[in-house]
């Protein structure tokens, strides 16, 4: 049983290719459509009923984004943008036509990656050798051990750490930006101390992965790295087109 509406996945040229044994979201898995509107279409398939965010359903719709990606610029959808039927996709990508047009030219040849900055929480002995305030609080739990030095110890630990890993990141979103085009914050992750995205040209992204190696290295006792993609480029677009139609599956 499939949804009358389409499940929409993301805005490409109407004439970008889409490579037949590609699939979307269900089981059986979608077959995927263009819909048209002048320069631009929606890339959309039917939607299974009911629409979860099961796993298998999450990786095939990042499989869509990025496997249409590697033959020109796509204007992703968050998962699970469903639209009420195929003409209300049509007059929201006629709607925004120019927009979406200018959007597409922006991200053609280049993708996004992600850095998140933690807590180097393996460098205890760093911190013990470079923090007087945690060695005095760490010989006073020797000395005297008991619930409330303890307490003391951890949090001024936890503080500590996340302080040190900030106080390095100016410097390696300063080294990755040298590599982007544009960056944008992401939102607050617990345990983090940053979440930002880059807009890295295609053929920049081995060298942005070598330099997040690089910084790792270079700020182990302070901070980790995890630098992830390609990934579709979320961060750097709004559409203007089918997402006025849609609404998140469940609402």
């Amino acid at each position: 049983m499939t949804a009358a509406g389409p499940y929409i996945y993301g805005i490409t040229g109407c004439d970008h290719p889409m490579p037949a044994q590609l699939r979307g979201v269900g089981r059986p898995s979608a077959a995927l459509e263009l819909l048209p509107v002048g320069a631009t279409a929606a890339v959309v398939s039917a939607a299974p009923v009911p629409l979860r965010a099961r796993r298998r359903d999450l990786l095939a719709h990042q499989e869509v984004l990025l496997t249409l990606a590697l033959d020109g610029p796509v204007l992703p959808m968050r998962f699970g943008m469903l639209a009420p039927d195929a003409e209300a996709v049509r007059e929201q990508l006629e709607a925004g036509h120019e927009q979406n047009l200018r959007a597409l030219e922006r991200l053609a040849g280049r993708v996004e990656m992600n850095v998140k900055a933690l807590p180097a929480t393996g460098a205890l002995a760093a911190l013990v050798a470079e923090e007087p305030r945690i060695r005095q609080l760490r010989q006073a739990a020797h000395s005297r051990p008991g619930y409330e030095a303890n307490v003391r110890l951890g949090e001024a630990v936890v503080h500590t750490l996340a302080r040190r890993a900030a106080d390095v990141t100016q410097e390696i979103v300063a080294e990755l930006a040298a590599l982007a085009v544009a960056r944008a914050r992401g939102p607050q992750v617990a345990g983090t101390v940053l979440n930002m995205s880059f807009l890295v040209a295609r053929q920049d992204v081995r060298a942005f992965h070598a330099a997040a190696d690089r910084l790792s290295a270079r700020h182990q006792d302070r901070v980790e790295l995890r630098a992830a993609g390609p990934l579709p480029c979320y961060s750097f677009t709004e559409p203007e087109g089918a997402t006025a139609a849609a609404a998140r599956a469940g609402a």
